[in-house]
Parts: C-alpha cells; structure tokens; sequence
C-alpha cells in the first residue's frame, strides 16, 4: 500500500511537471523606471495580469517574469505594466498617468524602448468603427458621445482604435453616433472634428491626425520637445548633463523646473532663448525671472547678473560644467558666449554639489554648448538692430561616423553705429567687433567598451572703443582732449571630459575634466590705465558607485586649481599666484519620498588656508504634485577687487583699500553660508496644467569683501567686513497655460540686503527691494508646411533702489536717496516658414524708459565729480532689432 501510495504521488508530481513545463514561460522585457518605488510598482502589476514571478532590475531595466500563457500573455502583462505609469517595449504610459507617479520615479522616456511604426489596421466587425484617440479620457468622452446619440453600449480600445456599437436601428444609426463623436474632438471613418474643437482637447488626448484612420503611433502623443541637444549618444542615461556622473544624457526639458532635482533647478532650453533678441549669454535671461540683468555703468555697455539679491560674482558661472566666467573675466565674460552657441542653461538657486567646486554663494548657472542631434544640422542666423549692431552666427553638427561627432560654432559681430540717445555727448554703448570661435569634438562608446569622451577647444577677440562722441580711437590718447575708453580682450580655453562606465555596473564610474583657459585685458578709461592676465588650469576626478544597492550613492574625488594672476592698476603691479588641491564626498540617499543629498569637501588653498565647505539638499514629496526641498551650504571665494569693480573705473574715484593683513589685496577670502526653502505646486488652473513656485534664500557673510561708495563720492573703499551682512530673497512664480499654445509666467521678488558698512548698517546700493515680472508666449498651430508663428513679451516692474551716498558734492552732482521706480517691455514676433527658414523682428525697453543724468558732471570727464558708474536704470532708449535664421 506503502508503495503504491508512494508512486501515485511521483505520478502525480510527474504530470504537474509536465504540464508546467508545457505551460510556464519565462521572459525578459525591458521596462523603464528608476528606484524601489518603482520596482514594486512594476512587480506588482505583472503578479496582478497572472505572472507566477517578477523581478525588475533598476541597473538593467529590466524585468524576468514566469507567467502560464493559458491564463495570461506578456502582451497582457506589458499592457498592465504601461498602465500604472511604465514605459516598456510593447506600450508606453500615457502623459496622465506618467505625470502622476511620484517625482522620483519620473524616468526619461526619451530615447524610447519602442520605434515609432505604423502598424497593420486591425480587423474589425460591421458594428465597428475606426475613432482616432489617445488615453482614458479619451475613452470617456468617446463612449460618453455615443450613449448621448442612442447607443445602448459602447467600447472604444485605445490600441486598435475602433470603437464598437451597440444600438437599435429603430432608434438611431452609426452615422449619428458618429457625427455625435466627432462634434466632441475625435475624427473617425465617417466625419472629422473642427480643427477649433480638437485644438481644446487636454495635452493627453491631442491624436496624431496624420496617421491613416485604425492606426495608432507606438509612441504615445508628447507636447512637442524643444531643440536641445543631446552630448555624445541618445541612448545613454548621464554624462554631459553633469560630467562627473560619467554618463551621457539628453538635457530636461526647457524652461522646466526639474521635478527629479534635489536642489531648485530650472532648465533653460534653445526654445526659450529663441523668444529674446539672446545676442550672448547675459541676454540669454530676459524671459526668466530668477536672474537679474543690469547694465554695469553708462559707458562701456555691458551688461551684469544678479541673483538672490546679490552680485554675480557670488553665483558659479561655469560652461560644460568647467570654471568659466570668474577672476579677470568677471565683468565681460558674458559677452564672449554667443546665445546661439547655447545648446541649454541649468539654473541652480542656492548651493550646489561639492563636486563641481567651493566658489558657488547664490548657485550655480551652468551653459552647455551645441552638441550633434541625429542629424546632421548647420544653422547660420543673421542679426542687426537699430543702433547699429550686427552679428552672424554659423554652427555646424555632424556625426563623422558610428562614435565620433564634432560641432564647429563659428561668430563675429561688430558695433558701427554711434549712438547718444540723451545728447550728453558720451555714447550709449561702445563701438567695435568680436571675433569667437570654437570646436567640440566628442567620442561615445559607453554601450560596448564603457568609454566616451569630449574634446573641446575655443578662442575668442574682443575690442571695444567708447567714451565721448568725439574721441577718436586711432589718434594718440596724449594727442586729444576728448575721454576715451578702450578695452581688448582675448581669450583662449582648451578641455577635455573622459569618462568610463564599469562593465555590467551602469551605476558605477569614473570621470576626468581637465581645462587650461588664459584670459587677457588691455584698457583704459580716459587717463586710467588697467592690465590684467590670468592663466587657470583646472582638473576634476570623481568616482561614483553604491553603497549596497542605488538607493544609496555616492561621488568622491580630488580637484586642482592653479591660478596666476598679473594686474597693472595705474602704476601698481598686483601679482598672485593661487594654487587648492581638494577633495570631496556626497552621498545621495533614495527613499519613497524623499532625496538627501549631503556632501563636504576640503579645499588646501595656499593664501586662504585651509577651507572646510559642507552642503546639503534635500527634497521631499509631499504628495506626486508638491515638492518640498531644503538646502543650506558653505562657500568661499577670493575677491579681485579691480576686475570686479571695473563700472566705477570711468569715474573720478580713486580705489583705497583697507587692508587687514590678509595675502590676497592685503584682505581676507569671503566666506558665506546660504539657506533655503521653497515648495513647488502643481495643479489645474482652466482644466490646464499650472506651477506655483515660492522659495526663500538668505545668505549670511562673514569676512564680505565691501565695496563702499558712501564714505566719499571721489573714493571707492575696500574692506572686509567687520559685523553682519545678509541677503535676504523671496520669489513667487506661477507658470501656467490658460489656452492652448498660450504659456503665461508671473513672478515676484522681494530683496533684503544689508551690511554693515564702516558708520553703521546701510542697504547694499542699486539693489530694487520689489520687482515684478510677466511673460507672455503664444504660437500658432503649424500648418502642413510646419510654418507657424510665435508672439512673446515681457514686462518687468523695478523698484525703488538705494543709491550712493553724494551729498559732498555740489547740489547739481548728487543723487537722491532713492532711484524712481520704473517698467521695462521687450517683445519679438516670430516667422518660422518651414524647418529651414526662420525670421523674427522684436524690440527692447519699448517702454522707452531712460535713467536722467546717468552721467554725474558729464561736462568735465576728467574733474573731480565725474562719475559714469551710478547707473540704476537703461541708459538707451527703444531698440529694434531684426534676424534670419537659416538651417540645412
């Protein structure tokens, strides 16, 4: 009995084998997501659909599932998987449900798992129709039509498109249910929507109407993506968006407030610097209400960034993630990048990672150079405007063969007119020309040997001539009474970004940045004479892996940076050389809500000593549509007095400068700590998607150096800080589109910022405590040739502003208290004709708002109360300007 028993079991456990055998499959299917949360989310919905087991991958994307394909199919599961938010290689999420996972699990869908096909028409039945859709609002409004028509049921299927019907006859018929379906938004075989009617569908449900009727696109319908180019390959995750994560990466989404960074950071793309005039980078801002752009003084015509309430030399300009606009550099390096240069701009309010340095105050604003797309490209732009500028643009793309692709990025521009707007015999802006040039050069194979590389090498020359309309540039300085300012520039940069991704380990890598720049300055302002050279060699290691699995990561590394600086001041010679080896970790932890990430690094600077610098961030999800972050850090830099303070050089005021046994000017480094806040909301405002963004920053300084220009009108003092200085900024934004094509962007800010000057505590000068902000964006639909139009505008609202103190000075030579307040609009108006041929034609400060007097004693430039560097508000009057854009 025993025995039988016994053989009736192995029997039994035979045929179920068997029959598992027959009927279990395992597969593997790449699908998208990004941590733990998502893994869960994915296993879930395959286990759900019938899948015996699931385990997703993170590092590989992707799943390994056993599922009895008498009960259930991987079509199924796939389906499943799509429809609770993930991108696989059968089906992809709609916008809806992929905008409703949490931030951390907001994967890139871009470069998809699927090809963008058409597909056979499926077969359907006579009580079946094609009906053009997308998602399950879709659905609703569909099905929703045609109960209000006489169906006694309906079922529409996204995927095959068809919609079947149930109806009497008697009582109505398909063409009236049709029609009925129609009139909501959704073409079918028998009738098309009104282009009005489809134009108010929601993003979600806006159909490719140019597929044939029964097909639908692999690819779910997206808003279209700006032109934002992509560095070395589409098909990896991370590299050039930060280099020292060694991975290659297609830039957010412009105008973006990035919703997967821990620190509060905007993405600025080629579609929005395309709405402005964006002639170089301090251009590139006029539609973003974070940066403040101001001219400098009333003669030399370029123009400065503010940002949380404070200079720009507190905010870390770098270009490719590599030290760009500082030192020598500082008051014009904005001018030597071209805005068509610009492939995008990530815009990081409050401190950034330890990894990319310890000079970042107020953030960081880094510009990222065009790169190659998947075709080849060359865009030449032509520009000139009313007062006599010009300027041509030639960048070329090109892939040279399966890992090698090259940009070559070519400008020139000149300024002929001689413009006084106000008669006061100075020019508005200086004349001269620019020539820049520059080569990139880039190498990805990250998919098979791990390792990519970008080469990339610039040059560029800068003259420029300004001063009183009658001074003449090529007659002898001694020869002519007339004041006369002249500055050249030169500039040379060469780098290079190498990166290694560890095989079968995409989470662990290794990146090397090197840069040698040499930055030259010849000028003078009427009988002041400044000279100023700086050579930097900047190098940067960084190690990135886990720690057990990705929700805990980490980067370290060492960086070196050697400047040598040589000035000439009059008849000073200031000479320093700065050499800070560092180091440096940040680990980044992961949770179902939240990001923390916490770095320090140490910095062994020579003159400064040793330099401790901690940061940290850290994001919260409230909720998938409210974001909460926190950030406090510590930075440092060394002031350069002179460069920095070159606005007040065509002035009568000699430069004093208190010294406090410090070896850089006889002063100490600047040391400063940053905290901020903020909460970003997202929400329906006219059943549309809208932003709200508040954040508050203060920055608390120790050791500030001051620029005083109160303790004499004919002097500019400088010293460190004895006491307190803080920067407090507060901003409100909301971005929203109350139409379609119609985008709206409100903002305002409020400064606080105070020091304590030598003779008590004082607001820091030129420095609005409320400004206001709108942009408007409106474009046309395209027609069938892509031709469509675009209106953009913004007014800006400027406070009232501190101004220096000049009351020694005869009564026709001061200035009040306070500035007026006042208002400025740009606005452009563009003509895109085809993929080829863009012309656009826009104006500046056509309010026509100007600044009385700018010039203090404009009469006698070289008496005792000159003074060009008081300058608060525009000192040119309207301006319009015009362009074409040609692509091939």
């Amino acid at each position: 009995m025993k025995t039988l028993l016994k053989s009736l079991c192995l029997f039994s456990l035979l045929i179920n084998s068997i029959i598992f055998a027959q009927t279990t499959t395992k597969s593997t299917f790449q699908v998208k997501g990004n941590c733990s949360m998502c893994k869960e989310r994915i296993e879930s919905a395959a286990k759900k659909t019938g899948a015996k087991t699931a385990n997703w991958t993170a590092e590989t994307q992707k799943l390994e599932i056993e599922f009895d394909a008498t009960t259930t199919s991987a079509d199924e599961i796939l389906k499943e998987i799509a429809n609770v938010g993930h991108d696989n290689e059968k089906y992809s999420a709609t916008a809806a449900v992929y905008e409703n996972l949490p931030s951390c699990c907001h994967y890139e869908r871009e470069p998809s798992f699927l090809k963008k096909e058409i597909s056979a028409k499926p077969i359907k039945q006579d009580n079946q129709f094609y009906v053009r859709g997308n998602c399950g609002s879709c659905k609703a409004r569909i099905e929703k039509a045609a109960a209000s028509a006489g169906a006694d049921s309906s079922n529409w299927d996204a995927d095959t498109q068809i919609v079947t019907l149930n109806f009497d006859p008697a009582k109505t018929s398909a063409d009236l249910i049709l029609k009925k379906i129609a009139e909501v938004g959704h073409d079918n075989e028998k009738f098309t929507t009104k282009d009005a009617t489809y134009n108010n569908l929601p993003d979600c449900c806006l159909y490719d109407r140019t597929l044939p009727l029964g097909v639908k696109s692999d690819l779910v319908h997206h808003e279209e993506e700006p032109a934002l180019k992509k560095d070395f390959s589409q098909n990896a995750d991370h590299f050039d968006k930060s280099i020292e994560e060694v991975r290659l990466t297609k830039l957010e989404q412009a105008t973006a407030l990035s919703k997967k960074e821990t620190g509060l950071t905007f993405n600025i793309g080629t579609k929005e610097l395309l709405k402005a005039a964006c002639c170089n980078l301090s251009e590139s801002f006029e539609t973003n209400a974070t940066v403040d752009v101001s001219f400098s003084n009333a003669v030399t015509g370029t123009k400065q960034l503010k940002m949380l309430g404070l200079d720009q030399k507190y905010t870390s300009l770098t270009k490719e993630l590599l030290p760009s606009i500082r030192g020598i550099a500082s008051p014009y390096g904005l001018n030597l990048i071209p805005g068509r240069w610009i492939g995008g701009i990530q815009l990081t309010k409050g401190g950034s990672t330890v990894v990319n340095g310890y000079e970042s105050i107020t953030g960081q604003i880094n510009t990222e150079l065009l790169k190659t797309q998947e075709q080849p490209e060359t865009a030449v732009n032509f520009f000139a405007d009313v007062h006599g500028r010009v300027e041509t643009n030639i960048t070329a793309t090109s892939q040279l063969n399966e890992h090698w692709n090259q940009s070559v990025l070519l400008h020139g521009n000149a300024t002929l007119g001689k413009t006084d707007s106000n008669n006061d015999g100075f020019l508005d802006q200086p004349t001269g020309n620019q020539i820049n040039a520059a080569y990139l050069l880039n190498y990805n194979d990250l998919e098979h040997s791990g390792f990519g590389t970008h080469f990339g090498i610039s040059f560029v020359k800068d003259q420029r001539f300004g001063g009183q309309t009658a001074f003449d540039k090529k007659i002898d300085r001694s020869q002519q009474s007339a004041y006369g300012v002249g500055i050249d520039l030169s500039r040379f940069e060469i780098w290079n970004k190498t990166g290694y991704m560890f095989k079968d380990k995409p989470y662990q890598s290794i990146g090397w940045m090197n840069q040698f720049t040499t930055h030259h300055q010849d000028s003078f302002f009427g009988q002041r004479n400044y000279w100023g050279n700086q050579n930097t060699f900047y190098s940067n290691l960084v190690f990135e892996s886990i720690i057990g699995n990705t929700n805990n990561k980490f980067k370290t590394g060492a960086s070196f940076l050697y400047d040598q600086y040589d000035e000439d001041y009059l008849t000073q010679d200031y000479k320093r050389t700065e050499t800070v080896p560092g180091v440096f970790f940040e680990y980044t932890l992961t949770g179902l809500k939240y990001t923390l990430v916490a770095g320090a690094r140490t910095d062994f600077h020579n003159l400064a000593g040793t330099q401790f610098t901690p940061r940290v961030n850290f994001k919260y999800d409230l909720t998938p549509k409210t974001i909460f972050r926190l950030s406090a850090g510590r930075g440092f830099r060394t002031a350069n007095v002179f460069a920095e303070s070159q606005q007040y050089f065509a002035s009568s005021r000699q430069i004093e400068i208190l010294g406090n046994g410090g070896k850089i000017y006889d002063l100490k480094p600047e040391i400063a700590w940053n905290y901020g806040a903020s909460i970003q909301q997202e929400f329906k405002l006219f059943n549309r998607k809208a932003t709200l963004v508040a954040d508050f920053f203060r920055t608390d300084f120790q050791d500030q150096v001051l620029a005083d220009l109160d303790l004499s009108p004919q002097k500019l003092v400088f010293y460190n800080l004895d006491g307190k200085s803080f920067a407090n900024s507060l901003q409100t934004q909301l971005d929203f589109t109350p139409a379609k094509n119609l985008e709206l962007r409100l903002a305002y800010k409020y400064y606080d910022v105070q020091a304590d000057f030598i003779g008590g505590k004082r607001e820091i000068p030129f420095m609005a405590k409320n400004r206001g902000f709108f942009n408007a964006s409106y474009s046309t639909d395209k027609n069938n040739k892509g031709a469509f139009w675009n209106f953009d505008s913004t007014l800006q609202l400027i406070g009232q502003q501190k101004l220096p103190n000049l009351n020694s000075n005869p009564e026709n030579y001061r200035l009040p208290e306070y500035s007026k307040s006042y208002a400025t609009l740009n606005a452009q108006i563009s003509r895109t004709f085809n993929k080829n041929i863009r012309a656009y034609v826009g104006g500046e400060n056509l309010t026509g708002y100007m600044q009385n007097n700018p010039i203090i004693d404009v009469e006698n430039p070289f008496g005792n109360y000159f003074d060009a560097g008081m300058v608060y508000a525009p000192i040119m009057g309207a301006n319009v300007y015009l362009g074409l854009d040609f692509t091939f």
